[in-house]
């Protein structure tokens, strides 16, 4: 089985959020993916068979199995241009649990993700979040994945030392952190212990929910953002109603077989 690491929304090698990338000749059982991605260690590592000229992809974190990842999906999606499984004026079509996403190559190396907008609605924060932030918040929401989370200013975003303690009680996927950027349209940073992911790198589904908010916030449609971890990444943003395209670039790292 081909085996493959990514580095996801950089074009430079060890930044941006590192995926792992397999090629399945044949239907492999959840419990050995599972295996896979955590021999891996990796945010995500995802599963891609073929079906027909399109592809069924799965996503696995260390522990678990994810409803949608975008890094993920843009790793497999630059895997498979530069491989040569599709011609790069081919779109990449992936059917997921979040239903059929797609990829296009654009300008200068850009890769397009075509995913569904998953905004937010205002909510009253668990006291677990607060405590765990430990940071004056200006406003909280969240959608069926995450809680989003605005604070007054990126000083704030790029100091944060969440509590993980407290914030592994939190009942969701993971944390947004946000604000407005001086450099770029809007920054965050990502946590998600119940899954696994202390800190995510580059979270590409976390910004189905960032766009559709700093679009009201902006009162604009395309966004250029910056995710604040220690890797870092860039990603292109535009809201198209109930879509959302996210764009970045890819860089492989690692390319191997794996032998089980």
């Amino acid at each position: 089985m081909k085996i493959y690491q990514v580095d996801a929304f950089t074009e430079q090698p060890f930044q941006g959020n590192p995926a792992g990338v397999c090629i399945l000749q044949e239907k492999l059982d959840k419990k050995l993916m599972q295996n896979i991605a955590r021999e891996m260690n990796l945010a995500e590592t995802a599963f891609l068979i073929k079906n027909g000229e399109e592809y069924n992809l799965r996503w696995f974190t260390p522990n678990s199995e994810i409803d949608l990842c975008g890094h993920a999906t843009l790793a497999s999606a630059h895997i498979l241009w530069e491989k040569e499984y599709l011609r790069r004026d081919q779109e990449a079509k992936f059917h997921t649990r979040s239903g059929v996403l797609t990829a296009k190559l654009i300008d200068k190396g850009w890769i397009q993700l075509n995913f569904p907008a998953l905004p937010e609605e205002k909510t009253e924060p668990p006291l677990e979040l607060i405590e765990a932030l430990g940071c004056k918040v200006t406003y909280v929401g969240k959608n069926k994945f995450d809680y989003l989370v605005e604070v007054e200013s990126e000083e704030i975003v790029t100091a944060l030392e969440p509590n993980f303690t407290k914030l592994f009680k939190v009942p969701m996927r993971g944390v947004i952190i946000t604000s407005k950027a001086k450099e770029y349209d809007f920054i965050s940073r990502y946590f998600a212990p119940e899954v696994g992911i202390w800190e995510d790198p580059v979270t590409g589904s976390a910004h189905t929910c960032l766009g559709p908010y700093w679009q009201k916030k902006l009162n604009k449609d395309e966004f250029i953002a910056y995710q604040a971890s220690e890797r870092g990444g860039v990603l292109r943003v535009k809201i198209l109603k109930e879509r959302v395209l996210i764009s970045g670039k890819a860089v492989t790292v690692l390319e191997g077989e794996l032998l089980i």
